[in-house]
């Protein structure tokens, strides 16, 4: 047995910050009622959580209204039928919208300034090649007076020199964090360590964060953050039952039950997730399965795990199992 043991205590800088409402928006394409939000919302209040992400800002023209639910968009007059006066109410709870580089979001119009609005940060996510744009973004929605993060997504098919360029590009922003991303829930605990080490050394003496964002496909969703968080991360995402796109994130009930913060209060979450996420069950499909992990072990985005498992033989394995290999 090691002299010390502390896996029972908690380190109080970690920061925890609730991805539900927005990564789940990607099944079923953000369009919740105003109950299920405003039960998402209250649940992360009463669990003393950090942050909560309730959406995308992204643009109504690519994501029309006729087809995308209005956390898609973020618009401030939704969010306060939803939240009320969220930072004078519940300032605890720092809220969050995600944007994405790339042309998804209408970011020098949507981001209107942190002082009218109900959100807190700007997440901005981005793949490589879209890295130049990010910046612009992260000093843009920083000069609106927002905290931001660098989500740098797809981490899984990078190649070393392009996460060493973007990492030294994000070094320079006002950024407060730069965050892991398995976005095909391909990593292992030696890959998750390789690229916490790559971050951490990368913003070495800015004062800025490491994050860490897990997919479960692989079903290591909760021991890569784990792991992530023992490497020294003080950013962590999950999301309520794991409710994500595909194969889905670390679980917000686990992650809870191992940091052994007291400001953290389990109870509130598995009520929401009983009364709220559990019925949701009988809607949409998340979580782990054979076809995600199958593309997980392919280091594909599980698209095409998504679109088998909406058609009329879902656990047809090996008819699935055949089709990517075909592809490989």
């Amino acid at each position: 047995m090691p002299d010390k043991a502390p896996w029972i205590t908690f380190r109080p800088e970690l920061r925890v910050l609730d991805c539900t409402i927005r990564d789940g928006g990607l099944i079923n394409d953000s369009q919740f009622t105003d109950d299920q939000l405003k039960a998402i919302y209250h649940a992360g209040v009463a669990a003393g959580l950090d942050y909560m992400e309730v959406g995308y800002k992204n643009s109504p023209q690519q994501f029309p209204a006729d087809k995308y639910g209005p956390t898609r968009h973020c618009e401030e007059e939704y969010l306060r039928k939803i939240v009320g006066d969220h930072k004078a109410q519940a300032p605890a709870l720092k809220l969050v919208a995600m944007a994405d580089a790339g042309g998804k979001s209408d970011w020098q119009r949507q981001i209107i300034p942190a002082k009218e609005s109900v959100l807190s940060m700007i997440r901005v996510a981005c793949y490589a090649t879209q890295i130049s744009e990010a910046v612009e973004m992260i000093h843009h929605c920083h000069e609106q007076g927002y905290e931001t993060t660098l989500n740098l997504m797809a981490v899984s098919v990078l190649q070393e020199a392009e996460i060493d360029t973007v990492l030294q590009l994000a070094a320079q922003t006002p950024a407060a964090a730069v965050v892991v991303v398995d976005s095909f829930g391909n990593l292992y605990r030696e890959q998750i360590d390789h690229l916490v080490r790559k971050y951490a050394k990368a913003v070495e003496g800015t004062s800025k964060d490491v994050g860490i964002h897990a997919h479960n496909n692989l079903q290591l969703a909760f021991a890569n953050t784990i792991e992530a968080i023992i490497l020294g991360c003080n950013r962590v995402d999950a999301t309520l039952m794991g409710l994500g796109r595909g194969a889905g994130n670390c679980p917000m009930e686990l992650l809870l039950g191992f940091l052994r913060n007291p400001k953290f209060k389990l109870r509130p979450i598995l009520e929401v997730i009983q009364n709220t996420i559990l019925p949701m069950k009988k809607q949409f499909d998340w979580g782990p399965s054979i076809p995600y992990n199958l593309t997980g072990q392919m280091n594909m985005h599980p698209r095409t795990a998504m679109s088998f498992r909406a058609g009329p033989t879902p656990d047809d394995y090996i008819a699935f199992y055949d089709r990517v290999m075909a592809d490989v």
